[in-house]
């Protein structure tokens, strides 16, 4: 019973921060309208607000190479919840630039956060990292779908303006971080009688030397750059093919909602694989119905190709995650490899709404747009099928398949 009760507190501690990774993003778009008046920010300026933090959602993970010795996951963690306070309470000043800057600060605090936890769940639960990284998945999309949802019915409960739900975000990242700090404590003291670890740098050239390391990479990039174009243009595109503002908004958010799904929906079918290469062909395949779907199906089916785009991100995403834990010697090794994967993937994945919108403003339509993203879906799998074979970076391969199939529920899960 007591070690149960410790797996579930250790999942209790992931969900909490996990939940902390999208808010102080996903929550501005409700808002937007409101702090452009507030502010009299141009178009442009608006977008900054929104798409710049994503450019810095991988930031930690290219400075991570250059360290001497990688801090300790749970050092990361506090760090990453306390900066995220700072960020969120710098925006609410009553200044653009305050604003802006907040915003880029959250970016960076939820770039620790995102690396550092991989080599936890690598580190903490070898033995069920797909099951683990599934629950990881599913709290970080159910935080960002409930709090933007949430946004204006606060604001106007509360007969508030935009700053107090932006706000409120600051209790659960302090939340976090306090829940953190006596896991913090007890890994300083574990590490002054630890053995001194590898090199920062030493792991990290290992990594980036690695060419499985930049399937896994470029497999991130190229589902997040899917997920991104989904998140940023799906409502444009069906109200240009008819569908009300609000019905727009509610595709959205089944989209949002069925990512959860998707991303439970891993573990159980994965146990039952000999390895991740036919859940990357479902990302492909779901991604590319999704798509033609979404854009020449009848409009009244559009629910439809809505929750196959939705599963196809939440297989995506929890799937590309997974590659980081199961794909890595040690904690170490996956340390390196998040920061690898997530940094250059969310560069990648930043760029793809803005080439979309490029796209469609050269053409005049929707077409040509849609066609690169199904290319993108189908190219996907190459990285992809290379990334899920059973294989490892760092150390001696195991002459046995690494124990990825698990048939345990996340509350039997055990330390290994």
């Amino acid at each position: 019973m007591t070690g149960r009760r410790t797996v579930v507190l250790q999942l209790a501690l992931i969900v909490l921060v996990a939940v902390n990774l999208r808010p102080a993003i996903v929550m501005v778009g409700p808002l937007l309208n409101e702090i452009r008046d507030d502010y009299h920010l141009s178009g442009t300026a608006a977008g900054a607000l929104t798409t710049l933090p994503l450019v810095f959602f991988g930031s930690y993970g290219l400075l991570a190479p250059f360290l001497r010795r990688a801090p300790r996951s749970e050092t990361l963690l506090v760090s990453s919840m306390i900066l995220l306070v700072g960020g969120l309470l710098l925006r609410l000043l009553d200044a653009p630039a305050a604003l802006f800057v907040g915003s880029l600060v959250a970016g960076i605090a939820i770039s620790i956060g995102n690396i550092a936890m991989p080599a936890i769940i690598k580190r903490d639960h070898p033995g069920s990292i797909t099951t683990v990284t599934a629950v990881y998945t599913v709290a970080v999309t159910v935080g960002a779908a409930v709090c933007s949802g949430i946004a204006v019915p606060v604001e106007h409960a509360l007969d508030s303006s935009w700053r107090l739900p932006l706000g409120l975000l600051v209790i659960p990242a302090a939340l976090a971080a306090v829940a953190w700090l006596p896991s913090l404590l007890r890994s300083a003291r574990a590490a002054r009688s630890a053995p001194p670890a590898t090199a920062s740098r030493a792991v990290a050239a290992q990594v980036w030397r690695s060419r499985l390391a930049w399937q896994v990479t470029a497999f991130m990039g190229m589902q997040s750059l899917l997920a991104y174009v989904v998140v940023g243009w799906l409502p444009t595109i069906t109200q240009d093919r008819g569908l009300s503002e609000t019905a727009a908004g509610y595709a959205l958010a089944l989209s949002s909602l069925m990512q959860a799904v998707g991303a439970l929906a891993v573990p159980v079918f994965e146990r039952r694989m000999r390895d991740q290469r036919p859940l990357v062909l479902s990302v492909a395949v779901l991604s590319i119905v999704g798509f033609a779907g979404i854009a020449w199906a009848p409009i009244g089916s559009v629910w439809v190709w809505t929750v196959v785009l939705g599963l196809a991100q939440g297989v995506g995403f929890a799937t590309a995650l997974s590659f980081i834990g199961l794909r890595a010697h040690d904690a170490q090794i996956a340390g390196q490899l998040s920061g690898m994967a997530q940094g250059i993937g969310y560069v990648i994945a930043a760029l793809g709404p803005l080439a979309f919108g490029a796209l469609h403003d050269t053409t005049g339509g929707w077409t040509v747009p849609i066609i690169v993203a199904l290319l993108v879906a189908g190219g996907l799998t190459l990285p992809g099928m290379a990334a899920g074979r059973n294989r490892i970076i760092g150390g001696m391969p195991d002459p046995t398949p690494i124990p990825t199939n698990e048939s345990i529920s996340p509350l039997d899960l055990r330390h290994q």
